[in-house]
């Protein structure tokens, strides 16, 4: 497919570089000014960007620790999420809607050629992708939502889906029906997967068999209401060397550490900003946790009381690191004959 049916713009914009000094304890810093609805953060190690996307107003952006520089390019369409390629950094695999993209970009100039893949969730035309990520074979995780109007988020109309090169024009479900696909990982020893479907408020972790890409034997292993003092909604989620999970809290206002071998809570970071929406270890050490926020929900007077809600925020000096993210393998090259 020649053209991506989709209107596209860009733009660029450098920020002064904040100082990343250390200091004792965890340091939070906001790297960015607002957006919309920031989500969906993922490290690119060979470019050293960071990827996330503006949902609502459509956006793909790049962030660079070395200039601070942002630049973003623009759909016409609910974007979420970016997923950079294993065959070539400059290749991402971007989620517009229900349907899954191939994309030029290099994370600073303008948009290449653009492919669409496939389309998906038929059955739920008002459903759209929410989170996602690759697996270590290169495997794409995307899971959707269903319809978020004025009375919520209509329930059961999620999906969770892999793709791979050979089932693209139909991927098959891996965990279905869900309410809101959110945050995914896979332990050090990536024979364990966590998921969260936000509503549930619980993450649950299933067995994983990595040459398949199956899961099985789904166990809750954390469940927020056990922690009565805590608010918000479990959202984007990432791991650390130690597999200890990290949790955005939306509405919650905090990134949390989970142990998922006892369930409980291990560290509470507080953010400025009450709709905490995903995380993402980053950096040269991977030792920076990148945390994403959102302004889309707040009212008038909210967004005043919280004016830097919706920025790219950094969380330093937490005593641990990540591991590195893994990229999309499904098409090495965009192909226009």
């Amino acid at each position: 497919m020649n053209n991506l049916p989709l209107t596209f713009s860009f733009f660029v914009i450098c920020l002064l570089n904040h100082s990343m000094s250390n200091h004792f304890g965890p340091a939070v810093y906001q790297l960015t000014d607002p957006v919309d609805h920031g989500e969906g953060p993922t490290w690119d190690s060979r470019t050293g960007l960071l990827y996330f996307v503006d949902i609502f107003d459509g956006r793909v952006l790049s962030y660079d620790p070395e200039t601070s520089c942002i630049n973003a390019i623009t759909f016409n369409g609910a974007v979420t999420p970016v997923i950079p390629s294993q065959s070539d950094p400059h290749l991402l695999i971007v989620g517009v809607n229900r349907s899954v993209y191939a994309v030029e970009w290099n994370g600073k100039g303008k948009i290449g050629a653009t492919k669409l893949l496939t389309t998906v969730s038929q059955q739920f035309p008002t459903s759209r992708f929410n989170d996602g990520k690759a697996d270590k074979e290169g495997r794409l995780w995307f899971g959707t939502m269903g319809f978020e109007g004025s009375t919520g988020v209509a329930p059961n109309e999620g999906v969770l889906y892999t793709f791979t090169r050979e089932n693209l024009l139909s991927p098959p479900a891996v965990i279905a029906p869900v309410n809101i696909s959110n945050g995914l990982a896979w332990n050090k020893a990536n024979d364990k997967f966590y998921y969260i479907d936000t509503p549930t408020l619980t993450v649950r972790e299933y067995d994983y068999d990595n040459e398949s890409g199956k899961v099985s034997n789904p166990r809750v292993v954390f469940d927020l209401r056990r922690f009565t003092t805590i608010g918000g909604f479990p959202d984007g989620m990432t791991i650390d060397k130690d597999d200890n999970l990290w949790i955005a809290l939306y509405f919650g206002g905090a990134v949390i550490k989970v142990d998922p071998k006892t369930g409980d809570i291990l560290q509470m970071v507080a953010i400025p900003a009450q709709c905490v929406s995903s995380v993402s270890w980053g950096g040269p050490n991977l030792d920076i946790l990148f945390v994403t926020t959102s302004r889309h929900a707040l009212s008038k007077q909210e967004k005043i009381r919280q004016p830097a809600a919706g920025s790219l925020f950094a969380i330093k000096n937490l005593g641990t690191h990540g591991l590195p993210a893994f990229h999309a393998n499904i098409i090495d090259r965009i192909d226009l004959h």
